[in-house]
């Protein structure tokens, strides 16, 4: 089997962002959980139209299909995986500046009330999935969404994610989603990765859009 998909390095050292995530919990989640979902990818998508395509199309093309649902939650979570590593940094957690600090008062009214809204969305998910900061148009909003789905197979553009399954918290924190969800909104929120994503999302995104998406 040709591996087209590896996993991608962390931007940090695994024990950079502990006390809230410790090596342990980013051992595992990083270099098991993540690693089979790109194992997985790279079976799945053999001799398949979509093998030649990057992690984005491959969603964008499996979304909503019945028979392609392994592909897509492998690649989905592959991908969702990446992007709530760079959501993170150590020793983060300041709070966004400059346009998106206005566009996150204009959305929500204060820092305050999204820090709230993130976290209410973060702990109230029933069950596995994730918690994002999306840009919609002009407004940004916070949304969830459950297993593998990711914003952008919706027209949404990603800016931070909060990953909410049992394997990203439970070995530091058992049952404590909530407390997890606060210490990671407090002091690991990549605010530059937010920024990044803000004005080069859409026509990322875009470019994995069938023609028939608006």
């Amino acid at each position: 089997m040709t591996k087209r998909f590896s996993l991608p390095p962390l931007p940090y050292a695994m024990d950079a962002l502990a006390p809230v995530i410790s090596a342990q919990t980013l051992g595992f989640h990083y270099g098991k959980h993540h690693q089979t979902y790109v194992d997985m990818v790279n079976k799945l998508v053999a001799q398949t139209e979509f093998e030649d395509e990057p992690l984005e199309a491959i969603i964008m093309g499996t979304a909503g299909k019945a028979d392609r649902v392994a592909l897509f939650n492998n690649a989905a979570q592959a991908w969702n995986h990446n992007f709530y590593w760079q959501s993170l940094a150590p020793k983060a957690g300041s709070g966004p500046s400059g346009e998106l600090a206005g566009k996150i008062s204009d959305a929500f009214g204060s820092y305050d009330a999204f820090k709230k809204e993130l976290a209410d969305a973060a702990t109230s998910l029933f069950g596995s999935g994730w918690a994002w900061l999306v840009a919609d148009g002009d407004r940004l909003k916070v949304v969830k969404t459950q297993n593998a789905d990711v914003p952008f197979t919706k027209g949404q553009v990603p800016l931070l994610t909060i990953d909410v399954w049992e394997h990203a918290y439970y070995l530091d924190y058992q049952n404590r989603r909530a407390e997890y969800v606060k210490a990671l909104i407090d002091k690991l929120l990549c605010w530059e990765f937010a920024e990044t994503n803000l004005h080069s999302g859409i026509q990322r995104y875009s470019a994995f859009r069938p023609a028939t998406v608006s």
